[in-house]
């Protein structure tokens, strides 16, 4: 039988499996950690009693499950809409963006000394990046801007007398786009009771696009980089600068300091 296999096996049916299991692999991924894996593990049980009964000659059984089968997906489809949308943006961003190091550069350096210098002042602060997946919803419903990155511009937001500074800055095609724009808060109940609404939000909006958060935390005085739901909190300047490389994908030649 492996003989006959072989002999019959062609590059495209390589290919074929290849692709599919692929795909399975970044299914299971994607869904790993959200409700969804056991709503998965509740249909592959009743496909297997489906098969059961349809062996077995179980008459009843298999008719109700046949029946019922249109409306289970459909269920699952409404009741896991929000985990399907977080899996579709989690796949949206399977796909690097490459950002131009030229021009893209001076935004890093402001965003990096405005983070320690708001940290330093101890105001609070969320600025989110734009990748792939747009944040246009978020936008249309805050304060539009349309200015440079710069360091004055953001330090006048977040400022606790400006009427700017509750909410979120977004940053779009390299340039503020949005002020005052209200994140979702995440619904994750893995996540400390020691984080407030703003560490609540840029986990909210990172588990659903593929943005990237700066997170300066007024009561602490820390600055974190937050991505895919992940909080990473960075010391200085530099490991600043170095996570938001690796995260955007640039690839500079040769490192430069930037001060705090």
């Amino acid at each position: 039988m492996s003989s006959w296999l072989w002999q019959t096996l062609q590059i495209t049916d390589i290919i074929d499996i290849a692709l599919l299991s692929y795909l399975i692999y970044r299914a299971l991924i994607l869904i790993r950690g959200t409700r969804a894996v056991q709503s998965l593990i509740g249909l592959v049980a009743l496909v297997f009693l489906y098969a059961l009964a349809r062996q077995l000659g179980l008459t009843s059984v298999h008719w109700v499950l046949e029946t019922i089968s249109v409306y289970i997906v459909l269920a699952i489809l409404i009741l896991f809409q929000e985990d399907i949308r977080k899996g579709l943006a989690r796949a949206g961003s399977l796909f690097p963006r490459s950002f131009g190091i030229e021009s893209d550069l001076p935004m890093l350096q402001e965003l990096v000394k405005v983070s320690f210098n708001l940290s330093a002042r101890r105001i609070g602060a969320l600025i989110a990046i734009q990748r792939r997946g747009s944040l246009q919803d978020y936008i249309d419903a805050g304060t539009l801007i349309d200015a440079r990155v710069c360091q004055e511009l953001l330090l006048a937001i977040f400022h606790p007398t400006s009427p700017l500074h509750d909410g979120a800055v977004i940053i779009q095609d390299g340039r503020v786009t949005a002020a005052q724009t209200f994140l979702p808060l995440t619904r994750s109940k893995s996540v400390s009771r020691i984080f407030g609404t703003r560490h609540r939000a840029a986990i909210g909006l990172t588990e659903t696009t593929d943005a990237v958060v700066v997170l300066v935390s007024e009561e602490r005085g820390t600055v974190s980089l937050v991505a895919s739901g992940q909080i990473t909190p960075v010391s200085d300047a530099n490991e600043m600068r170095q996570k938001l490389q690796e995260l955007f994908e640039w690839d500079e030649p040769s490192p430069t300091t930037v001060g705090g």
